[in-house]
């Protein structure tokens, strides 16, 4: 076994991934094309495109674009009809916006553990969750990988709960063959820097739901109304629209997040069956709906009693030093600042204390077990995914065989 890097041995690799964003010929012309032949805002024919194709790629009749994946959150939570005071359920395990989203309607994020073997929230904890409060239930598809679509949709029609899917890392992903974000009421999507289609910022919102996209439309333009007065004002809307450069940065890219799809599915298919076989590498599953994953990033949990307890943090700058950056993500949400509330500020929250609240899984995940990689390690060739494996295998044997090596 050679010597690890952190200990001076030769690192596995020392070239970088690919890189991310990607800027192509393809987008330059479209940027191009679109300032000098197009409108750069309202009325623009490049964002008119965009909608529709991205509408049809995702299997849904209706799509507005936003100014980001949280405008896309508030807006939709909204035309679901939440109001002040009103309970939203949603994982805690996810990105802030999820549930600041909430907050912005003037509603109460009520918080439901995940399921270890997907970091996605656990759908038989949702009903115990539920109370004459609740108006929407908001899934999030952690990594890209749907959640459980079937049981989150007949629940919420059980219990007449709007379902929104935040899809913000799921372009692309299928359940039972149908692209994720308009199975439910509606669902959104964004195109921030990181995300696997990126217009630096951005979002969207997908529904087959016309009713609800009338609504979206206006709450994200101001408060007009389909076919209504420009200076019309029906609701307390903003002005969350997506400019024109970056929807004609988007629309080469519904062809382009295909065609990364298939690469990513082919080095996540390499990736799972070599880290399966490694004790203590625990690789992330899907449902079995799951037709499709985003592959937005590649999770697995670390399991220290494998490795004579050393903590996963030490794992982390083992794998950093040799060249493949893994990380731990999320924390908890309800431990964030932003839930030390001021009375004055958010009176809708004073009976709820955030700081009381404890998922054991959501912990257990984002403390101890979780490794994750950012989605550009899946998008290099046949070495470059073999350099993850070798990096993987390298430090998990020398954690396993040489314990002593990591002690403080």
């Amino acid at each position: 076994m050679s010597k690890l890097a952190i200990h001076g041995g030769e690192p596995v690799r020392t070239k970088p991934f690919p890189e991310w964003p990607r800027p192509t010929s393809e987008l330059k012309d479209a940027i191009i094309s679109t300032l000098e032949n197009e409108g750069w805002g309202v009325g623009s024919q490049a964002i008119a495109r965009f909608e529709e194709k991205f509408a049809e790629f995702h299997d849904a009749k209706y799509c507005i674009s936003t100014s980001s994946g949280t405008t896309a959150l508030w807006v939709a939570l909204k035309a679901a009809g939440v109001k002040a005071g009103d309970e939203v359920i949603v994982p805690p395990y996810t990105f802030i916006a999820t549930a600041s989203a909430v907050l912005m309607a003037n509603a109460v994020p009520i918080f439901v553990d995940i399921d270890e073997n997907t970091f996605n929230i656990d759908p038989e904890l949702i009903e115990d969750a539920i109370t004459g409060k609740t108006k929407a239930i908001m899934p999030v598809h952690i990594a890209g990988n749907p959640v459980d679509m079937d049981r989150i949709l007949s629940i919420g029609i059980k219990h007449n709960i709007p379902i929104i899917e935040d899809a913000a890392q799921a372009h692309g992903a299928e359940w039972k063959n149908n692209k994720v974000g308009a199975l439910g009421t509606g669902g959104i999507f964004s195109f921030q820097t990181s995300k696997n289609m990126s217009a630096g910022e951005g979002g969207a919102i997908v529904s087959n739901n016309e009713t609800f996209y009338d609504i979206c439309y206006s709450y994200h333009n101001c408060g007009r109304t389909k076919g209504g007065a420009f200076y019309e004002h029906q609701f307390l809307g903003g002005n969350f629209r997506l400019n024109a450069m970056a929807s004609s940065m988007l629309i080469p890219q519904i062809d382009t997040v295909q065609e990364d799809m298939t690469l990513r599915d082919k080095n996540r298919k390499k990736l799972d069956d070599a880290l399966g076989q490694l004790d203590g590498i625990t690789i992330n599953i899907a449902y079995r709906g799951t037709t499709r994953q985003s592959n937005h990033i590649y999770l697995t949990r670390y399991k220290s009693e494998y490795f004579n307890g050393i903590p996963r943090e030490k794992f982390y700058k083992a794998m950093q030093a040799e060249g493949v950056y893994t990380y731990m993500g999320y924390t908890p949400l309800y431990r964030e600042k932003l839930f030390v509330t001021d009375g004055n500020e958010y009176p809708w929250l004073k009976d709820y204390d955030f700081a009381s609240l404890e998922f054991p899984v959501t912990e257990r995940l984002a403390d101890e077990e979780a490794v994750w990689l950012k989605q550009n390690h899946l998008l290099g060739n046949e070495e470059d995914t073999q350099d993850i494996i070798d990096a993987f295998e390298k430090v998990t044997s020398a954690m396993s065989i040489n314990p002593e090596l990591f002690k403080d």
